[in-house]
């Protein structure tokens, strides 16, 4: 059984306040099992996307973990990940965003490995 967003998102957050790192929630999605997008700024006018994994990329052994994988290939202009953002939301509305501002790049996901 998977954490609920709403829980998920918090105990993030936690974690990257506790290392110093500001995040926010931007925007609260369902609370149960939205999606959550994490946009990474590293407050030079780029930032790079991370989205939920693919199924397939998921343990089997560990169901209930969250997975991210960077959307973007390296950092992008901000303005091409808040038009993906955009898309994200039109196409499921329960999605949740989180945001970062870290110089350094930290965001302490786990990326799948493909």
């Amino acid at each position: 059984m998977r954490l609920k967003s709403a829980i998920w998102v918090s105990a993030y957050l936690r974690r990257l306040q506790g290392e110093g790192i500001f995040a926010a929630v931007r925007r609260r999605g369902a609370e149960e099992a939205g999606a959550v997008f994490v946009k990474l700024a590293l407050l030079d006018g780029t930032a790079t996307l991370f989205s939920p994994a693919p199924q397939t990329s998921y343990d089997e052994a560990r169901p209930s973990d969250r997975v991210f994988v960077a959307a973007t290939a390296q950092p992008v202009e901000e303005h091409a990940v808040e038009t993906r953002l955009k898309r994200e939301i039109d196409f499921d509305p329960d999605a949740w965003i989180v945001e970062i501002e870290d110089r350094k790049g930290r965001h302490f996901l786990d990326l799948a490995r493909t």
